[in-house]
């Protein structure tokens, strides 16, 4: 058997781009993207994918080439994830709530060459083209019109639209096949919630594993209505556009994301699954009651992004959603760890099944190995649930490296076969894991490691409270001492009968925690501080609470902002 192994017919690269023709056979029929009175089939959305790979490579697209989107979730915005990397380019998907000093920062790190735009964004890219540095060649932008936003004017005559583009292309292209699965697909931005954001590089074989590890974990059923309330941008919608494809579902596109578009979406099309970050399972419970419908039948929400506090996670599941919490970073492309339920957890009360629930889990079956490592010695932390260490992580989707950057690649893929998150967690006795803390925000006060999470984790469960953030603020005894950052339910504020006041969570988090661990400072906001994709700006919080200068010993401070 010495001389067995690969060959020819058993070597073919793995790339999702290959779903897409399969699907058209399977489910050519049957409805592949909608968007108000628009629907596609998945007929339609292969040829129109052939036909936008084929306009590419007549524009000059050329193999490696990098073509950047801003978009927000519409049809065109799903087309690009099959049609951009079919015609060889790797596909650069921008957030569509950047600034435009940033937006130029990316196009020029990415050295992009063409770029597709929502009119609501045409002016932030005119913007960042003007903010290229001089000598630098400029991405031809080419806009993508909007028939059912009737406030954006329509592109100049002769302008090359995106439609006008796809008019040219050949539905019968013979696509651009990688040459290896290793061949650069996708370029993605982190989004900077600690640091400047690095370009996340990633290849044909990682999408592909990561698009059916998640489906195969999710356990997703053949042709489900799928609604986007998860940006595309954010993270290639941690690979659902593919793997909607895999099962010949319904992609139901949303232009905006607020409480009452969305229950009611779900009851017109009959959603039965959806993707969000915390933020976006807040806004659902938080929902008031004019803007709720009842759902059609079982929802599931498949959350991430960040740790969800149990209360949310509760609230959620209390409307009648069926939650599932996993995690992953831009780096792996998609979840590379779920929080995989067991039966005997059903009889248990509510309060605890969210708190189970709440914790990240397991590796998904497709991630090699996971582990959590002390920082000093590299071993395995104890299995106890509270000793802390850093999330490492190994499998087939780690990203290939940060663009232009060996440095910070070297940084986090390590010479030892280890990728290191920067995640602070613990590993429960059941070899469940949970996450702390990133490394930045673990508090250290008078010695005791305390973690921003679990404090907030204790805040969500006030009853006033609608976000919390918990950062370091200097002490001169102790080092530093948490501060929190809440915002509170609208009625529960400044000048509302009972209003709650920072003084009162103080009080309440001393009756449900350590004393070390209770916020010296609880700061009132109307909103805090969030990244383009939803994650709470905790670097802007912890400069904040920098500027307020250290607290005094046996002081407890209270502010509004």
């Amino acid at each position: 058997m010495d001389r067995l192994g690969a060959n020819p017919a058993n070597s073919c690269p793995l790339t999702p781009l290959g779903f897409l023709e399969r699907t058209a056979t399977v489910f050519g029929d049957c409805p592949s993207v909608v968007y108000h009175d628009t629907v596609y089939t998945w007929s339609q959305t292969h040829r129109r994918c052939l036909r936008l790979a084929s306009a590419l490579v007549s524009l000059g697209v050329s193999r490696g080439d990098i073509v950047s989107v801003l978009l927000p979730n519409v049809p065109a915005m799903y087309e690009m994830h099959f049609g951009v990397p079919m015609s060889g380019a790797v596909l650069n998907t921008i957030n569509t709530r950047l600034d435009a000093r940033t937006v130029a920062v990316l196009l020029r790190h990415a050295g992009s060459k063409l770029i597709f735009a929502d009119p609501a964004s045409l002016p932030l890219v005119r913007d960042a083209l003007r903010q290229l540095p001089p000598g630098h060649r400029a991405p031809r932008v080419v806009p993508v019109e909007d028939p059912h936003e009737k406030e954006f004017p329509a592109a100049p005559p002769g302008t090359l639209t995106y439609e006008a583009l796809l008019d040219g292309g050949d539905p019968e292209f013979a696509w651009v096949r990688p040459r290896s699965e290793w061949d650069p697909m996708i370029l993605n931005y982190t989004s900077g919630t600690t640091s400047a954001p690095k370009g996340v590089v990633h290849c044909h074989r990682g999408i592909f594993l990561v698009t059916v590890d998640t489906l195969v974990e999710w356990a997703v059923p053949k042709q489900p209505t799928y609604l986007w309330t998860l940006p595309m941008f954010h993270a290639n919608g941690w690979c659902f556009p593919w793997g909607v494809a895999v099962v010949g579902g319904t992609n139901v596109c949303l232009r905006r994301v607020d409480a009452a578009e969305v229950y009611a979406t779900i009851a017109l099309r009959g959603v039965d699954h959806l993707c969000g970050a915390p933020v976006v399972l807040n806004m659902l419970a938080n929902a008031p009651d004019a803007a709720r419908r009842p759902l059609p039948g079982k929802v599931r929400i498949l959350t991430a992004g960040a740790p969800p506090p149990a209360a949310v996670l509760h609230r959620t599941e209390s409307i009648g959603f069926e939650v599932t919490h996993g995690y992953g970073l831009t780096e792996t492309a998609g979840l590379v760890v779920s929080c995989a339920w067991k039966g005997e957890w059903n009889k248990l009360p509510a309060s605890e099944r969210a708190r189970l629930k709440a914790r990240q889990g397991v590796r998904t079956p497709g991630m090699a190995e996971v582990d959590i490592v002390d920082g000093e010695t590299g071993r395995s932390v104890p299995r106890d649930g509270s000793t802390m260490g850093e999330i490492v992580l190994r499998g087939g989707c780690v990203m290939l490296g940060y663009l232009n950057d060996d440095s910070a690649t070297r940084a986090a893929i390590r010479d030892n076969g280890w990728f290191y998150t920067g995640d602070v967690g613990v590993m429960h006795p059941d070899g469940y894991m949970e996450i702390r803390d990133r490394s930045k925000d673990v508090i250290i006060s008078g010695g005791e490691n305390i973690s921003s999470v679990e404090v907030e984790s204790v805040l969500y469960n006030h009853p006033a409270v609608n976000e919390a953030a918990v950062v370091a603020r200097p002490d001169e005894f102790w080092g530093e001492t948490p501060c929190a950052f809440v915002s509170l339910k609208e009625g529960s504020g400044s000048g509302a009968p009972g209003a709650v006041t920072a003084a009162d969570v103080i009080a309440w988090c001393r009756e449900r925690m350590p004393h070390y661990m209770v916020p010296k400072t609880v700061v009132l906001r109307a909103e805090l501080p969030k990244t383009s994709t939803g994650k709470i700006q905790k670097y802007v919080l912890r400069n904040l609470a920098k500027e307020m200068g250290p607290t005094h010993k046996g002081a407890s401070s209270s502010s509004r902002m």
